[in-house]
């Protein structure tokens, strides 16, 4: 793995708008600090920071969304399996490792990175945390991410929540090149 910062920046076709994000890697964990843009259902501006702790588990997501005459705002936190959502407990949570930001494709990397998804064999079925946007409501989501194949430099992962399912393009690094029906990254990194 790439240890050091980079910038990615996804089209986001589900949303007529774009993902971007500074993402650091490094020592078993992951920041990173994006902006999004969505133009619909209807225009949102996003912003976002992300903090993991060691093997990638979420510790910290903090976002702020604006939306004609109406912001919101998250504070996500994960103190060892106990979350809370702008400092409010939420047990329904409990289990979770990671969250998940609507259209994101940088959400979809802890899982893949902490198992090894990006390499080898896997197959794991988690619960996370997700959150709705505009509104940034927090819900607890189950999620499937199963390898495919890997053929070079890339790798193909199942990702499937509900009757959801999409075959993404992995890079050596564990961030996403391709998400079949939400968009593709752009650009050389």
């Amino acid at each position: 793995m790439t240890a050091g910062t980079r910038l990615l920046v996804w089209e986001i076709d589900e949303t007529a708008g774009f993902d971007s994000a500074w993402a650091t890697l490094g020592e078993g964990r992951l920041r990173a600090e994006g902006r999004a843009v969505w133009q619909r259902p209807q225009p949102v501006w996003i912003d976002y920071r992300l903090e993991t702790g060691g093997g990638y588990v979420t510790r910290a997501m903090d976002v702020e969304a604006r939306w004609d005459g109406a912001t919101a705002s998250l504070r996500l936190r994960n103190e060892g399996g106990a979350w809370t959502v702008n400092g409010e407990p939420r047990p329904d949570l409990d289990g979770a490792l990671d969250c998940d930001l609507a259209a994101c494709p940088l959400t979809n990397t802890m899982p893949i990175l902490r198992y090894g998804l990006h390499r080898e064999a896997g197959d794991h079925e988690l619960l996370m945390a997700f959150i709705q946007v505009p509104t940034l409501a927090v819900t607890p989501n189950r999620q499937r991410y199963t390898f495919l194949r890997r053929v070079d430099a890339v790798t193909q992962v199942r990702y499937s929540s509900g009757t959801f399912r999409s075959d993404l393009t992995i890079d050596e690094d564990g961030f996403v090149l391709d998400y079949p029906q939400l968009g593709r990254r752009l650009g050389p990194g």
